[in-house]
C-alpha cells in the first residue's frame, strides 16, 4: 500500500513522503495511529492543505520530547528479580516492565517507545534505547540485579554472574570437605574416634 507520511518515521521516510509499505503495518499501525494517510488524490491535497499545522504540531511535540530527553538521557533504573547464581533471571524484564520502572520516577511512555527487540532474561547492566519522538530518541541503564545491594554492586563494575563473584572466593570454605575430615587420616582411625564419641555419649547419659 502506498501512504503518505505524516511525520518522520525511522528506516521509511520524512514527513510528506510518499512510501510504499505492507497493507497490515498500514492498517494496523499508521493509518490508525495518524502517521499516515492513504496514497491517493484527495489525502494529498488534505496533506497539502494542513502541512502548516502538521509541522507546527510536530515542531512543538519534538521539543517537549527534547526536553524529556533532557532529564531521561544517561538515567539508571533498578530492576529487583529472582536469578540464579549464573545471572539467568527465572523470568524477564519486559518492555512493560520498562515502563513501569520509567513511571515510577515520574516518566511516562509507552510500550511501543521501548527499543527492545527481545525480553531482557540475565542480571547486568543493560542498555535500552527510548524513542521519546520520532526524533528524539535516548538511551538508558536497566540494573536488573536479585537485590539492592548486588545492584549497587553491579552500579561499581562487579560483575555477579557465579557464587564465588556474588558471596566471594571463600563461600565455600566452611563447607568442604577438608574442614571437617583430614584428607589424610585412616579410615581405621576416623572409625575408632567415631566409637570414642559414641562412648562418652553413653557414659554421659548414664
Amino acid at each position: 500500500m502506498d501512504v503518505i507520511l505524516l511525520e518522520r518515521i525511522a528506516r521509511l521516510g520524512q514527513m510528506g513522503d510518499v512510501v510504499k509499505v505492507k497493507d497490515g503495518f498500514a492498517r494496523n499501525f499508521l493509518l490508525p495511529k495518524g502517521k499516515a494517510l492513504r496514497a491517493n488524490e484527495a489525502n494529498r491535497k488534505k496533506f497539502e492543505s494542513q502541512r502548516v499545522e502538521l509541522e507546527a504540531r510536530n515542531l512543538e511535540q519534538k521539543n517537549e520530547a527534547q526536553g524529556v530527553a533532557e532529564k531521561l538521557d544517561g538515567k539508571t533504573f533498578v530492576v529487583i528479580r529472582s536469578a540464579a547464581e549464573t545471572g539467568q533471571l527465572y523470568g524477564s524484564v519486559s518492555a512493560r516492565d520498562i515502563v513501569e520502572a520509567l513511571g515510577e520516577e515520574g516518566f511516562k511512555i509507552g510500550r511501543s517507545q521501548v527499543e527492545l527487540n527481545q525480553p531482557i532474561k540475565t542480571i547486568g547492566l543493560i542498555n535500552v534505547a527510548i524513542a521519546l519522538h520520532s526524533e528524539v530518541e535516548v538511551t538508558v541503564t536497566m540494573n536488573v540485579a536479585r537485590s539492592t545491594d548486588e545492584a549497587e554492586r553491579q552500579a561499581r563494575g562487579e560483575t555477579l554472574d557465579s557464587a564465588e563473584a556474588i558471596y566471594g572466593e571463600d563461600i565455600n570454605d566452611s563447607a568442604r570437605p577438608d574442614a571437617f575430615f583430614d584428607p589424610n587420616a585412616d579410615i581405621d582411625d576416623l572409625a575408632e574416634d567415631h566409637e570414642a564419641d559414641a562412648e562418652e555419649g553413653a557414659g554421659d547419659e548414664a
